[in-house]
């Protein structure tokens, strides 16, 4: 591929991400956030709704490499990436469209949010991972992926900043777009609705792939070749473990333990919470821009070292903020940039785990002699998915045990109230205050330990498996490259 053409690549590709994730940030971390504000709910519909996000995950996670498998199977003009990108990205609008702008209640909704949420489970998988699926296609050389992926990281990191800005801040508080949360989340998922296509635009028309494989013959889509393919990795097999874990911990802040408890400890505003994980995300920005030229001083394993000392001690600070400051705005600045710290290193850890998914590519045709980079590289957003269906049990399982529901259903109330125009929008604000002083400093000190604790944990553990069973150096992956083009000369 020529130079002119990578520098495209290097532009294009990444821009079709950023309305992508503005589509995971809505349904992913604010989906049960629009539930619990603008729904009644029980405990067994809180818990019937945890259920079908997590059947869903999980069904969306095995999904994944069946996905990997069929977009290795696609032969088009117009590659075997592309086609599922554009079909997927359309359907998935629309049912995020329906989602936020449905007036069901109690159990109608709850049939209703099985449905979608299925729906979006296979929707949004489709453009997924022949999104990601297109990296080592784009690029062979280890340095122009490790520029790939941390611009598409970048990218991808912009549209979700836009949307943790966005979200919060017109859906909850004085900022609300309609004056309450059920109308403010219908126009947002309309506006992300219509971006998302637009975005994957640049992609679809301005990347180019390497598309030779289209003249061999397309491979059957097989149960036992995803099988085979993954456990015969043993590289890719720790690496799912180590991805797994790691994401876990990374989720649990943002599935909802984070905005509920900001809320609770600072006041029922939006653009509080988007300032919290506005400046939580600040420093990843640095990593998005700089992580190839990092990667070329630092080795990944030195690397992986540096992110989880400094995610710990943002951490450590988050959590002795959060037990002893009284509520003030110093505390919450203090959290933030424990959360900055905690989240900059932790998003350190993602970028290395994903290319050191990558590179199993070339380590499992080293081996087998086949690539099978789609069903390798859905493995990332397999993990993922698997690891937030996790998350959401933590999240569910916490709002149990500090009783979220009993004060989310009376400030639902109170939106729908305004949403009716049964009350002001001042009126409204001023009871919500009322509901959020009632709320207990065990109920805080619960959701606060979920977001720190746990999290941390679950990091050191990645970590050190990390260190202790992943083989794949640089140095040994530049070893393996040699060998397969020595093998592709004779």
């Amino acid at each position: 591929m020529n130079t002119k053409q990578e520098k495209k690549n290097l532009l294009f590709y990444p821009l079709g991400t950023v309305g992508r994730d503005m589509v995971y940030a809505l349904f992913t971390n604010y989906v049960m956030l629009f539930i619990l504000y603008t729904k009644q709910l029980t405990h067994g519909q809180l818990a019937a709704i945890t259920a079908i996000m997590v059947a869903a995950r999980v069904f969306d996670a095995l999904n994944d490499p069946i996905m990997g498998n069929i977009i290795e199977k696609t032969r088009s003009k117009y590659g075997k990436f592309k086609p599922w990108l554009l079909s997927g990205i359309l359907l998935t609008s629309v049912v995020i469209y329906l989602v936020f702008n449905t007036n069901l209640e109690g159990n109608s909704f709850i049939v209703f949010f099985g449905v979608i949420y299925f729906s979006y489970s296979i929707a949004y998988t489709m453009h997924d991972i022949s999104y990601w699926g297109m990296i080592p296609a784009l690029s062979k050389d280890g340095d122009m992926r490790n520029r790939l992926t941390a611009r598409a990281t970048l990218f991808a990191g912009i549209g979700g900043i836009i949307a943790g800005i966005c979200i919060p801040m017109f859906t909850a508080g004085s900022m609300a777009l309609g004056g309450n949360s059920k109308t403010a989340y219908g126009r947002i998922a309309l506006i992300i609705a219509v971006l998302a296509p637009l975005f994957i635009l640049f992609t679809l028309f301005g990347a180019k792939e390497n598309r030779n494989d289209m003249d061999t013959p397309a491979p059957k889509v097989s149960f036992k070749k995803i099988i085979k393919t993954i456990g015969g990795n043993d590289q890719l097999v720790w690496m799912a473990v180590i991805f797994l874990l790691q994401q876990i911990g990374n989720g649990i802040v943002l599935a909802g333990a984070g905005p509920n408890y900001i809320y609770f400890e600072f006041g029922y505003e939006g653009g509080l919470y988007s300032t919290f994980s506005t400046v939580g995300m600040m420093a990843t920005g640095f990593l998005m821009i700089f992580y190839p030229a990092i990667s070329r001083k630092l080795h990944r394993q030195r690397m992986v070292e540096l992110m989880w000392i400094v995610a710990s001690i943002g951490y450590a600070i988050m959590l002795a903020a959060g037990l002893v400051l009284p509520s003030t705005m110093l505390k919450f600045w203090i959290l933030s940039v424990g959360f900055m710290a905690a989240n900059l290193g932790q998003y350190g850890l993602y970028l290395i785990m994903m290319i050191s998914i990558i590179n199993t590519v070339e380590y499992n045709e080293l081996k087998t002699g086949s690539r099978d980079e789609a069903i390798i590289t859905s493995m990332r957003p397999f993990l993922t998915k698997m690891a937030s269906s996790v998350t959401v049990i933590i999240a569910t399982v916490t709002y149990m045990i500090v009783n979220v529901t009993a004060l989310t259903n009376r400030i639902s109330d109170l939106e729908t109230q305004a949403n009716q125009e049964l009350i002001t929008a001042a009126e409204k604000s001023e009871q919500i205050a009322a509901v959020i002083s009632e709320v207990a400093p065990w109920q805080k000190n619960g959701l606060l330990l979920s977001m720190t604790v746990l999290p941390c944990a679950l990091m050191i553990i990645s970590c050190m498996l990390y260190k202790k069973h992943y083989i794949l150096s640089e140095e040994k992956y530049d070893e393996i490259c040699k060998e397969l083009e020595a093998r592709k000369a004779n």
